[in-house]
C-alpha cells in the first residue's frame, strides 16, 4: 500500500527549491564554516602564546591524533545507508515503524562513533576518569547522609571537595550511576553504555513533539538529520547524552500534553522537567524551549486549563525530595558559581569563547543546521499565514535557539560546550527539515562527524 504524504511534505520539495534560496543556504553554511577557522586559528594562536584556553585543540576539548578503530566500518556503513535510504524510508514507513528505526539508527550511529576510538578508550574509561561521577561511588554509601553534606564539597579548597563534574551538577547526575552500581551494573562500560542507549532515545522524542506541534511532515523531513547528527561524536560517551534524553522526553511529553489534552502526559513531562534540573544547573534554561511548546500548544491548554498545574505539580516532586533530603539547590549553585570563579579549571576568557562556544555549536549540529537556521529566520520574518507548520516549527526552533544564546552569554560554559550544550543543540537539527537536497546535506552532516572523531581524539 502507498503511504500519501502529509501536506507540508507535498509543499516541500524533495530535491528542488529556487537556486536563490540553494545560494543562500551556501552562504550560511560557508559563514558558519568560517566562523569554525577562525575559531581554531585564533584559539590556536591564544593557546600558544598565552595558554589560557585550555584545550589542546581550540575551541574543542580535543587533541590531534588521526586513527580508525573497530567502529569505522560501522559508522561509514550507518552513514551510507542513511544518505542513500534515509529520508525515502522516513517518509515511507509506517510512523511507529520509523520512530523504532530511528533510535536503532542512531544508536548504531553513536556507537559506531565511539568504537572508532575502541571499546576502551571510546566507552568503558570514558566515565571513569579523575573528573568523572564513578569515582565517589564509594562516597554515596549513606545517601541521605551524602546529600545532607554535599555542599560542603564544592568548593575547590573545601576538604575531600568533589571532582570537576560532581561539583558542576546537582546530585542527581551522581545518584544515576550509584544506583546502577547498586543494581549490579557495575564501572565504567555499563555507565558509558546507559548513557549511549538513553541519549539515542533523544532523536525519537523530538521527533514525537516535532510530529504534535509542526505535523508529520516536517517531524519525517527531519528525521535522518536527528539520527546523523554529528552531536553522535558526544553523544558517545558522555552523561549529557543522558541529560539530553531526559530534557527531550520532558519536553516531548508536554508537547503531547499540550496537543492532546493528557494530564498523564503533563504529568510525566513534569516529573521529567523536575529530574533535568537535578541533573544539571544549566538545564533549567530548557523552560523556554517548554514555553515555545505551551504557546504552540495553547488551544490544548485552553481546552484543559489543568495541564500547567498538573504540570508543574510533577515538576515538583523531584526537588521536594532532594529538599527533603538535605540538599540545597540554590546554595549549590552558588557554591558551583564561586568555585567557578576562582579558577577551578583555569580562568578561560570570555572575550573568545562567548562567539567560539557558537563555532562548537556548529561542529555539533553540522552546516546542514546553519543552512536550516537560515530558512528558520526567513520563515519567522515571512510569516506566511498558509504555511502554519513551518512557522510553528520555526518557533519551535527559535527557542532552542534563544536558550543556547543565553547560555552563552552567561559566562557559566566556556569551553567544552561541544556536549554541555547536547541538550539545546538537539532541537535546532529539526529546521534541516526545511531543506531542499536532503541528501546532500546528510552526506556533509556525516562526513563532518566521520572527520571529527577519525582526525581528533576527544575528551568525550
Amino acid at each position: 500500500m502507498t503511504r500519501t504524504l502529509p501536506s507540508t511534505e507535498a509543499r516541500i520539495p524533495l530535491d528542488g527549491g529556487s537556486v536563490r534560496d540553494l545560494r543562500r543556504d551556501l552562504y550560511a553554511a560557508g559563514a558558519a564554516a568560517a566562523l569554525v577557522t577562525a575559531a581554531v586559528l585564533i584559539g590556536r594562536h591564544i593557546q600558544d602564546t598565552d595558554h589560557t584556553l585550555r584545550v589542546d585543540w581550540p575551541p574543542l576539548l580535543a587533541s590531534w591524533g588521526p586513527h580508525v578503530g573497530p567502529g569505522t566500518p560501522a559508522a561509514v556503513l550507518v552513514a551510507v545507508a542513511v544518505v542513500a535510504y534515509g529520508p525515502a524510508v522516513a517518509a515511507r514507513l509506517r510512523w511507529r515503524a520509523l520512530l523504532l528505526v530511528a533510535w536503532a539508527a542512531s544508536l548504531a550511529w553513536t556507537f559506531g562513533l565511539a568504537l572508532i576510538d575502541g571499546w576502551q578508550r571510546g566507552v568503558a574509561v570514558r566515565l571513569t576518569t579523575r573528573y568523572e561521577y564513578l569515582q565517589v561511588i564509594h562516597r554515596f554509601d549513606d545517601i541521605p547522609g551524602t546529600l545532607r553534606d554535599f555542599t560542603h564539597h564544592i568548593l575547590i579548597h573545601s576538604p575531600g571537595h568533589w571532582p570537576a563534574h560532581v561539583a558542576g551538577h546537582p546530585p542527581a547526575a551522581t545518584l544515576t550511576f550509584v544506583l546502577l552500581d547498586r543494581i549490579g551494573l557495575h564501572g565504567g562500560a555499563w555507565a558509558g553504555t546507559w548513557c549511549v542507549t538513553t541519549g539515542a532515545t533523544a532523536c525519537v522524542a523530538v521527533l514525537v513533539a516535532v510530529r504534535a506541534l509542526a505535523g508529520e511532515g516536517l517531524a519525517r523531513r527531519a528525521a535522518p538529520f536527528l539520527v546523523l547528527a554529528p552531536a553522535a561524536v558526544w553523544m558517545g560517551t558522555s552523561a549529557d547524552a543522558y541529560f539530553t534524553a531526559v530534557a527531550a522526553w520532558a519536553l516531548a511529553l508536554l508537547a503531547l500534553a499540550v496537543t492532546r489534552g493528557s494530564l498523564a502526559a503533563a504529568g510525566a513531562s513534569g516529573l521529567l522537567f523536575g529530574l533535568t534540573c537535578y541533573l544539571s544547573y544549566g538545564l533549567t534554561l530548557v523552560a523556554l524551549i517548554a514555553a515555545a511548546v505551551l504557546w504552540l500548544g495553547g488551544q490544548g491548554v485552553r481546552k484543559r486549563p489543568m495541564l500547567p498545574a498538573v504540570t508543574a505539580l510533577g515538576a515538583a516532586v523531584v526537588p521536594v525530595l532532594f529538599t527533603l533530603a538535605g540538599f540545597d539547590w540554590w546554595e549549590a549553585y552558588r557554591l558551583l558559581v564561586t568555585r567557578y570563579r576562582q579558577g577551578a579549571g583555569g580562568i578561560r576568557p570570555y572575550t573568545y569563547w562567548v562567539w567560539a562556544n557558537l563555532a562548537c555549536t556548529v561542529l555539533i549540529t553540522g552546516l546542514a543546521t546553519a543552512a536550516g537556521l537560515r530558512r528558520t529566520g526567513t520563515v519567522l520574518l515571512r510569516r506566511d499565514p498558509a504555511d502554519r507548520e513551518t512557522g510553528r516549527l520555526a518557533l519551535l526552533v527559535a527557542a532552542a535557539a534563544l536558550a543556547l544564546l543565553l547560555a552563552d552569554l552567561s559566562g557559566m560554559s566556556k569551553a567544552e560546550t561541544e556536549r554541555i550544550w547536547l541538550p539545546f543543540a538537539l532541537w535546532l537539527l529539526p529546521s534541516c527539515a526545511l531543506l531542499t537536497r536532503p541528501r546532500a546535506w546528510l552526506l556533509l552532516q556525516a562526513t563532518l562527524a566521520l572527520l571529527l572523531n577519525h582526525l581528533l581524539r576527544t575528551g568525550w
